[in-house]
């Protein structure tokens, strides 16, 4: 099962700015890659995936201040994030997601995640 390692959180003002990275155990070059991220007392949401091809989608919530990417050759995957504003305090987690007979999972083990923090 591939393993994730999130990287790059912190605390940071509102308006601020930060880039999060996913180190994964094997190769992503299959895999579409996808950030989620869990606020207090809130399930874990979807907010941005990249597949395979590089296309991207993104949560209503977030398009226009989160950008994902990845470097296959990394086997790293990234999360730009501007403009940032304190709803979007959360732990922040990637995985790699495969779509069979139509249903897109979640492959991989989760990670521990990275902590944003926005606050003045």
């Amino acid at each position: 099962q591939v393993q994730f390692v999130e990287s790059g959180g912190g605390l940071v003002q509102p308006g601020g700015s930060l880039k999060l990275s996913c180190a994964a155990s094997e190769s992503i070059s299959i895999y579409a890659m996808a950030w989620y991220r869990q606020a207090p007392g809130k399930q874990r949401e979807l907010v941005a995936t990249i597949h395979t091809g590089g296309s991207t989608t993104y949560a209503d919530s977030v398009k226009g201040r989160f950008t994902v990417s990845r470097d296959n050759a990394l086997n790293t995957a990234y999360l730009q994030i501007h403009s940032l504003e304190p709803e979007d305090t959360a732990v922040f987690y990637c995985n790699a997601l495969v779509t069979v007979l139509g249903t897109t999972t979640p492959v991989g083990s989760w990670g521990r995640g990275t902590q944003v923090t926005v606050s003045s």
